[in-house]
């Protein structure tokens, strides 16, 4: 395996600008030079398969959720990679060229579309991360944060399944999606499509829906690679991250994307350190294909291609395939033909590029009696193209599971959850009902009226229908034998009628939201991303108008992410409080689960929620103008959402990893012992690493099996004390040395146990030696830190039952 480092090439032109930090502006980027260049190939995946531990398989036939084997994908990319190199040896350039060439806005049936060439059949790419977009007949799956906020891995792998076999039924070949940027702002408008704001549990999860669409038989698409964490200049804003926290960070999911076999990466609108991420010799080259190891192709994001040079980056593939929509020019196409014909762009790049794209599409085997594109993303109803194929099964199953499963119970005074056949039960908020104008009345989901299922913008899907609590509280009530009389209010606004509707009354439960989207919309003044952090349509004067005439209120909230909730949070009169992120078409009926108790509620927030919105460590940058550049710089590094809270002592209202349950749980018999190995193949690499040495900067020596393979393993007893049936999730968090640089806890495990009650139940984690190690910036290397590491395990990131110290 060749050092990475003989790899590294500058292409970018130096720039006095580049040193900027501060939030200003500058018309000045960094660009590609023309000049010649050539080319050599990345190396297909080599490694030896070892059973029981890296098992050679194939996306359809991945290990089982939360599974400690790592999935050997290396010989299926090889010879898929074979494939497509014999089926390109024959092509003209132009035939090249055309299978990285999107045909243009609108210029076919998907949102995507690569054309056919000789007998290929080319590509159909169509969003979303929580469903079919731009048809019907499809699921609306909750939210990726909702998926998260279960934080379940066979719920997540569940989810991707469904959403795989849907996409797949539908003619798609390119799902995409899972979106796993960050949530570094608290307010970033697309938070809700991906899964929290931590960079271990995004992985996770990134990793389970990736290994679960491509099961279905979809190829799977990593998104936004990288650092797009705000909707606000998200076109003309360079985001300045040092590499560190690039590593440890942001990369994280993508890795973990790779691992999983991730077919392709789509790069983000966004400036890495002032170059584009769609021409980003560093981030894509550099980091993906060669730290990574990464055998797919990177497509650009829809009018994020700059430049015809953006091939010698790493960029494979341009979408939707026109410079501006509809325009007819293309970046690629002729041009790109031309710039490999006047010798500056070498022809084996454009091979390389083909050839990925090909072994993606032979790898999730689409060659084989796949079905044809069966709608019109831009001509929904037009018959002639739209055949009405249902592809639904029984998904809303998993989708009213996954709703119940991502709710959190955030407060639960005097037992108040679950309802207990209350006589009179008084539904209030615009949030617990229909839409005035039908789950699809707004174009996208950009508008917020009655209950809010998913955000707004390209991450969305058509609602085959939506169950709103209203309707569901309803039919739950007449179930209980003595019945309950039902009353509701669903005007924000009248607090009067809201308060007089509340009295005398056994309950009320009031149905809050706040919503977020793309920038390509604006709601109610909100650009995309959020204004601020209150919860929408009056909420917090409509609980108190209700708490102050009912003293058994019970607030739900359905939210793109986490909301100020002091004014009303300490009211002694609101009595429970359940957060219900964005649960999909199974709305009503999931929380309804919840609210009587058929389903205890076992999910945990990802990420923090505040008391104030400046308590947050990063915040969103606006302003802007014209042609000018916003410079972003993340200065927090390391310390994002609980991170910064820990290392700064703040103290928020909920903690990352918090959530309530119908029982109790209590812990003991910890234990920690390294795993022995009974193969020899990375000995020498195991003892450097153990001696402090960082890892070799070798091309996928990031994914290397050495580091990532279980390396201790830590158990515990989780033993119910309470009165029902429960899921407890338990997290384990790493402290590292002092000098290492880290916050003061970072998480590297958990795993959802589910204890009858007055059982006991044995849980383990493993830790692999990537989980305990920092990156190191001089050695582009992964190195154990000098000094002891221990960890804790508990039931958040703040409440931790048992404490340990890894035996190095």
């Amino acid at each position: 395996m060749r050092m990475f480092f003989q790899r590294i090439r500058c292409l970018m032109i130096c720039c006095p600008c580049a040193q900027q930090t501060d939030h200003s502006f500058s018309s000045a980027q960094i660009t590609l030079p023309i000049s010649s260049y050539t080319f050599t190939s990345f190396p297909v995946p080599s490694a030896s398969p070892i059973p029981g531990v890296f098992p050679q398989t194939s996306p359809k036939s991945p290990p089982p959720p939360g599974s400690s084997l790592i999935p050997d994908f290396g010989p299926v990319w090889a010879a898929a990679h074979a494939r497509a190199k014999k089926l390109i040896s024959g092509w003209s350039l132009e035939q090249k060229v055309a299978t990285t060439t999107g045909v243009g806005w609108m210029g076919g049936r998907c949102v995507g579309n690569i054309p056919a060439v000789a007998d290929f059949p080319g590509l159909c790419l169509e969003d979303s991360p929580l469903g079919v977009r731009d048809t019907d007949f499809v699921t609306a799956f909750p939210t990726g944060l909702s998926a998260a906020t279960t934080w379940q891995r066979s719920l997540i792998r569940a989810r991707g399944l469904a959403m795989g076999q849907e996409f797949k039924g539908k003619g798609v070949h390119v799902a995409l999606g899972p979106m796993m940027n960050m949530g570094r702002i608290a307010q970033g408008g697309r938070n809700w499509e991906g899964f929290g704001a931590d960079p271990f549990l995004s992985g996770e999860a990134a990793y389970e829906t990736i290994l679960g669409l491509q099961e279905g038989g979809v190829q799977a698409c990593a998104k936004h690679y990288i650092n797009n964490e705000q909707e606000h200049f998200r076109t003309q804003e360079s985001s300045d991250v040092d590499d560190r926290t690039e590593h440890e960070i942001y990369f994280h999911p993508f890795l973990r994307s790779v691992q999983a076999g991730v077919a392709s990466v789509m790069c983000s609108y966004n400036q890495v350190n002032r170059t584009y991420a769609c021409e980003n010799d560093r981030t894509l080259n550099q980091l993906l294909k060669g730290e990574a190891g990464f055998q797919g192709y990177v497509m650009s994001d829809w009018g994020a291609h700059h430049s015809t040079l953006a091939a010698v980056a790493g960029l494979d593939m341009s979408m939707p395939g026109d410079i501006t929509f509809s325009s007819h020019t293309s970046w690629w196409g002729a041009n790109l033909t031309a710039f490999v014909q006047n010798g500056t762009i070498d022809e084996r790049r454009v091979d390389d590029m083909a050839e990925r794209i090909l072994a993606s599409w032979y790898l999730l085997e689409q060659d084989k009696n796949y079905p044809q594109v069966s709608f019109n993303a831009f001509f929904m109803n037009d018959p002639a193209t739209n055949e009405h194929v249902d592809v639904q099964a029984d998904h809303f199953k998993v989708v009213r599971e996954i709703g119940a499963a991502g709710t959190v119970l955030l407060k639960n005074s005097g037992g108040a959850l679950p309802l207990k056949k209350p006589k009179s039960i008084a539904i209030i908020g615009n949030d617990a009902g229909p839409s005035s104008r039908g789950p699809n009345g707004y174009s996208d989901r950009g508008g917020d009226d009655g209950i809010l299922a998913m955000g707004w913008g390209s991450g969305t899907t058509q609602f085959p229908y939506l169950i709103s609590p209203l309707e569901a509280i309803q039919g739950r009530a007449r179930q209980d034998s003595s019945g309950s009389q039902i009353s509701w209010f669903l005007n924000n606004w009248d607090l009067a009628g809201a308060a007089s509707t509340v009295i005398e009354q056994d309950v009320a439960l009031v149905f809050v939201n706040a919503d977020s989207g793309e920038d390509y919309i604006t709601v109610d003044g909100n650009e995309g991303d959020r204004k601020n952090l209150t919860l929408w349509e009056n909420a917090d004067a409509l609980i108190n108008a209700v708490a102050g005439s009912n003293p058994n209120t019970i607030v739900i909230a359905h939210s793109v992410g986490p909301a100020i909730i002091e004014p009303w949070i300490e009211n002694p009169n609101v009595t429970a409080v359940l957060w219900a992120g964005l649960p999909g078409q199974e709305a009503g009926n999931s929380i309804m689960d919840v609210l009587y108790g058929d389903v205890n509620p076992s999910g945990r927030l990802p990420y923090t929620i505040a008391k104030q919105p400046s308590d947050y460590g990063a915040q969103l940058i606006t302003g802007g103008t014209g042609n000018e550049i916003l410079r972003i710089p993340y200065t927090e590094g390391l310390n994002i959402d609980y991170r910064h809270f820990d290392a700064n002592n703040i103290d928020p209202r909920f903690e990352f990893g918090f959530g309530l349950s119908y029982t109790t749980f209590s812990y003991a018999s910890l234990h920690v012992s390294a795993i022995s190995q009974a193969d020899r193949t990375s000995t020498a690499l195991e003892a450097a690493w153990a001696a402090g040495k960082p890892s070799p900067a070798v091309e996928g020596g990031t994914t290397a099996l050495w580091l990532h393979r279980p390396a201790f393993e830590v158990t515990f007893t989780i033993h119910n004390t309470g009165p029902v049936d429960g899921t407890e999730i338990a997290q384990l968090y790493v402290h590292f040395p002092s000098g290492a640089g880290e916050p003061p806890s970072v998480l590297r495990g958990f795993v959802d146990v589910a204890v009858p009650r007055g059982a006991s139940k044995q849980a383990k984690i493993t830790l692999s030696r990537y989980d305990l190690s920092v990156w190191d910036v001089q050695a582009q290397g992964w190195v154990k830190p000098s000094g002891a590491i221990t960890f804790s395990v508990g039931t958040s990131s703040r409440d931790f039952r048992l404490k340990g110290t890894v035996p190095l």
